[in-house]
This record gives structure tokens, C-alpha cells and sequence, in this order.
């Protein structure tokens, strides 16, 4: 029986997000987190124009969408749609509106409360030294997989669409003439957005045309092994300058020329109005597959819920802020803009092949799909629909997905820096920039190359990225349910998400904690052990302070207003 029309997802999907951003999260704006426009952020109060910058929120938005997203949003939906469409669907839409939006949110809007502290920080103000070490383990942890393993990703997409290298690296050119033009020389935004973005797109066609490929070896080193050397290089170098520089330019013109991307997908779909030969429920699995429940929770992360989200959210995101109400659009938008991504995803990957037989061939087992075939899906819908060659619309959503990969990959290199300083100042040493971001790409590298010249060492702790990520998703939203009720605000709107997604976690932690026992996995087993540990302890913790703030006094509120002068003379 045939499949339902993709387009239909599209509609419902697409509709069911911009509602949440319309109406739900103007709720929470108004009625949880209560934001105040005049409340002086950090931005201002440390502006120091390398961290601490307001920021226009469009650019910010760019900066956020595009550090959040990376290529999870993309491999979580491309692997989980083996159990059928509609449960991937389900999750993603209500996910992000009910859930991922109202986590990216809160942790922006905590952080902006809070000097810009990180979570990891709040977690010690909140719920207790005990509490804010244990969790920045598994901040410090969850990191390491992120950096590692984007750069594994990256240097196999560089390597598998060399025509995906010149846009790649070529977008680095245009941002930063980009941040010149906004910082500098004060041009109008649009007009500046416009140019970037044509550039970009310029930058596609000529990569299509002119694909680079490196040498079979170079110093002992495969082309991946090398693609990865450079990107860690280049993350180390982009997370040591000042944001306006290099950050928030790539950020915003990738952010637009990927959401013409996604405007591109959806296009297709409207146009090709393809059909879903993918099962709304498969009932005939690859053998070894896990059982969805609760895998489909953790399989797809990004896309749904994300703990990584609430890093970037009070990492960087929060020192940047213009305006407290500016939260909303970036955090809620963010998340927005993500789940619009995922979607994309299983609509590509559903409806993307001709029949079912097609579709259980690449489908042949649990893990397969992924990344290829979101190219080769979405390749075949864009062809059909407007008419583009198949190769250049791989060109586009390989160099799509390098992009927001590697925005991730720079971003979680600064953000691991903050972490690395954090340890020093609890361990009474303080690190500086460029020594704490040697530590980071030492120690990533390290990981990357310890199985080979070929980088696949960055993919050995990833089997637990999934669990982690959740884990550190219901303990950002636990730490938001104690800050809201010290503050006499609702909190049930973050604390009924908080246990469904710490329930499904957990669960599938230990699930997971058994089959690494069973295949004899000792080290994913031994980080496993203390990945879990150190969540439940700071459970533990966090369900104590819940108690404790219910029965102490209301924190006062801090609502310190921004002077005239401190307005942001960009265009709004």
C-alpha cells in the first residue's frame, strides 16, 4: 500500500512549528521565563568585544541556528526512520515544540539572568558544588564526542563531494568580509546579507565545477586524516578570535543560505509532491535492531531535544544578547529552525527513493542511512521537483551539511575552552585563552588519531552520544525547574519534559550499559558507568533543591535597566 504524500508531512510538520513559535512560546515568554526588555544582559555589562558582544538578534540567530544544528539534525531522523516514519515524525514536531524550543529557551534566558554563566556554573549556584562537577563531566565528556567525532564527519563528507571543499572554505572568506562590513563599516544589513549569500551560492557552483581532492598521502597522513589536521587548526584559530570577527558573520550568512536550503528542500517537495515508500510503522526490521522504545529517544536528539543546545545557549549565545526579549526569537527560532531541518531529513529519507525495495536496500541494517542518504533522498526530490542536476543538488546539501557541521566544530571548540577554565578556577588554577584552547585540540586530536592516521578514532566513544546528550538535555531542564521555583514562576511546563525525557534516558543508558557489558566494550562500558552515575547523582542533588527552593524564601528579582546609550544602533 502506498505511503501518504510528502508534501502532507511538510504542511503538518511546518505548521504544527510555527505554531509553537507563535503562541506557545509567547505563553512562556510571558508567563514562565517573564522577560523584561530593559533588563541590562550581560552582553553589556562585560562587553568586551571577544566574548561579550550585543548582537543584533537576526545575526545572532544565525550564529545559534547554525551551532546547534550540525549534522545531528540530520543523522539522528536519517537512522531513526528504520522504525518507520511516523514515529520519527511524532517526535520531532511535538518535540520541538513542547520541548526543545522551551529547553533552548530557558537556557538562554537562565544564562542572560545569570552574568552569562554556563550551565555547568548555574548547576553550582542552584543545586551545589557536588551538583556543578559531576555535571561539568559530563559537559566535558559529551564535548569530546561532539568535537571528534564532527571532525570524523566532516573530512568523510570532504573527501566522499570533494566538489562540497571550495564552498566549504570559501564561506570563511565571505564571513569575514561580512563582520568587516557589519562592524566596521556600519552597511545595511539586508543589503549585506544579500551579497553574502549570493557569494555562497556563487561559491556552490563553482565547487561543483572544480571539485578538490587531496593527495592519497601527505607526511603518513590518508585525505581524511588531513581534511581533519586543517579543520582542527582552523576551529582552534576561529575560537580564539572575537566573535564579531569570524563567528557571527559565518554563523548568520550560513544560517540564511541554509534556511534557503531547507527553502530549496521544501520547494522540491511542493513541486514534486514525491510519495512517503517508507512504512509508517515497520514491522519488518533489519535483524539487530533495538527495540524503539527507548532507543527513538536518543537516536534522534538534535531535531527533538538537545543537551547540547543548552551548552551554545548559555555558552556563547547568552553573551551576546542584546535585549532579554531577544531570547525568544533566538532560543525558540533556534530550535525552530533545527526541527524544520530534521524534518527535512525523513521526508528525504522516506520519500526520497522510487520504492520500498529501494528504500530496505540502503535500509539494510540498524545504523545505516545517516548522512548519504539524506544526499541521495533529497538529491533525487530536488531533481525531480526543480528540475536541478543530481549532482549539483548533492553539491548543495553536502556542502549544507559540512557547513553546519563545522560551525558546531568551532563553536564546541570555544565552548570546551570555557569548560576547560571553569575546572582551572574550581581547581584554583587559572588558564588562559590560548593555553586552555591548546588543551582542547590536544586532547581531541588525541581521541581523533588514537586508532589510526585515518581520524576514526573520533567515532569511539560516539556510540554514547546519544545518551549522553539526553542525559545533559533533563538535567539543563532540571536545574530550570529549580531556578523557576526560586523565582515563584510555573514550572510545570519545564518539569513534565524534564522527567518523560531523564525517564527515556535513563532507560536507554542502562539499556545501552548492558549491551556494552555483553560485547565486552570496556572502555565505552567504564565511560558509560560514569556517564550515568554522574547524571543521577546530579538528579539526586537537583530533586533536593526543587524541595529546598519550595520551601525557602522567593529569589528577588535583578531587573538592573539598560541606559539610553547602550541601545544597539544596528538595525532591529
Amino acid at each position: 500500500m502506498d505511503g501518504p504524500n510528502a508534501l502532507i508531512l511538510a504542511v503538518i510538520g511546518v505548521t504544527m512549528m510555527l505554531a509553537g513559535y507563535f503562541l506557545y512560546s509567547r505563553f512562556l515568554a510571558k508567563k514562565v521565563y517573564k522577560l523584561n526588555a530593559e533588563f541590562k544582559t550581560p552582553s553589556h555589562e562585560f562587553r568586551d568585544g571577544v566574548d561579550f558582544l550585543p548582537t543584533n538578534r537576526y545575526v545572532l540567530w544565525g550564529h545559534h541556528f547554525t551551532s546547534v544544528a550540525g549534522a545531528a539534525p540530520i543523522v539522528g531522523p536519517a537512522v531513526a526512520v528504520i522504525w518507520g516514519w511516523l514515529p520519527a515524525f511524532l517526535w520531532v514536531t511535538i518535540g520541538t515544540v513542547f520541548i526543545a524550543g522551551m529547553h533552548d529557551f530557558g537556557a538562554l534566558w537562565a544564562s542572560a539572568r545569570n552574568k552569562g554563566r554556563s550551565m555547568g556554573a548555574l548547576s553550582g549556584t542552584y543545586i551545589g558544588n557536588r551538583g556543578r562537577n559531576l555535571f561539568l563531566v559530563v559537559i566535558f565528556l559529551l564535548l569530546l564526542m561532539v568535537i571528534a567525532a564532527f571532525a570524523v564527519v566532516i573530512s568523510g563528507l570532504l573527501v566522499s563531494q570533494p566538489t562540497a571543499v571550495i564552498p566549504t572554505w570559501g564561506a570563511l572568506i565571505v564571513a569575514l568580509l561580512v563582520g568587516q562590513a557589519i562592524y566596521r563599516l556600519r552597511w545595511n544589513l539586508v543589503a549585506i546579507s544579500s551579497v553574502g549569500v549570493v557569494a555562497l551560492y556563487g561559491l556552490i557552483l563553482v565547487g561543483d565545477r572544480y571539485p578538490v581532492e587531496l593527495p592519497e598521502q601527505f607526511m603518513g597522513l590518508a585525505p581524511e586524516g588531513q581534511w581533519i589536521v586543517l579543520l582542527f587548526v582552523y576551529a582552534a584559530i576561529a575560537s580564539l578570535l572575537p566573535v564579531w570577527v569570524l563567528l557571527q558573520p559565518r554563523d548568520f550568512i550560513n544560517g540564511i543560505q541554509l534556511f534557503i536550503g531547507l527553502g530549496i528542500i521544501y520547494g522540491a517537495v511542493l513541486l514534486a509532491t514525491p510519495t512517503v515508500v517508507a512504512p509508517a510503522y515497520n514491522q519488518h526490521v533489519p535483524e539487530g535492531t533495538p527495540g524503539i522504545v527507548p532507543l527513538l529517544f536518543v537516536t534522534i536528539a538534535c531535531g527533538a531535544i538537545s543537551g547540547f543546545h543548552g551548552i551554545v545557549s548559555s555558552g556563547t549565545s547568552a553573551k551576546q544578547l542584546d535585549r532579554e526579549t531577544d531570547a525568544r526569537f533566538v532560543g525558540y527560532f533556534g530550535a525552530v529552525g533545527e526541527g524544520l531541518l530534521a524534518l527535512g531529513a525523513i521526508i528525504a529519507t522516506t520519500a526520497g527513493f522510487q520504492t520500498i525495495a529501494q528504500w530496505e536496500e540502503v535500509y539494510e541494517s540498524f545504523g545505516a542511512g545517516g548522512v548519504p542518504a539524506f544526499v541521495e533522498g533529497g538529491a533525487s526530490i530536488i531533481n525531480s521537483g526543480l528540475g536541478l542536476p543530481a549532482g549539483l543538488s548533492a553539491t548543495i546539501l553536502a556542502t549544507m551539511t559540512v557547513l553546519f557541521a563545522a560551525t558546531t566544530l568551532d563553536t564546541g571548540v570555544r565552548l570546551k575552552r570555557f569548560v576547560v577554565q571553569e575546572i582551572g578556577q574550581i581547581a584554583g588554577v587559572r588558564i588562559g585563552t590560548g593555553p586552555a584552547t591548546a588543551i582542547v585540540i590536544v586532547i581531541c586530536a588525541a581521541l581523533t588519531f588514537s586508532q589510526g592516521a585515518d581520524g576514526a578514532g573520533g567515532l569511539t566513544i560516539w556510540p554514547l552520544f546519544g545518551t549522553t546528550n539526553q542525559l545533559l538535555a533533563g538535567l539543563t531542564l532540571t536545574i530550570l525547574t529549580v531556578i523557576l521555583i526560586r523565582k515563584g514562576r510555573p514550572f510545570l511546563p519545564v518539569l513534565i519534559p524534564a522527567v518523560f525525557v531523564l525517564a527515556m534516558t535513563i532507560y536507554a543508558a542502562l539499556v545501552q550499559l548492558f549491551d556494552l557489558f555483553a560485547d565486552g566494550e570496556w572502555l565505552l562500558f567504564t565511560l558509560d558507568v560514569v556517564i550515568i552515575v554522574a547524571a543521577l547523582w546530579v538528579l539526586v542533588e537537583a530533586v533536593i533543591a526543587m524541595g529546598q527552593a519550595r520551601r525557602g524564601e522567593r529569589e528577588p528579582e535583578d531587573d538592573v535597566a539598560l541606559t539610553p546609550e547602550q541601545r544597539l544602533p544596528l538595525d532591529r
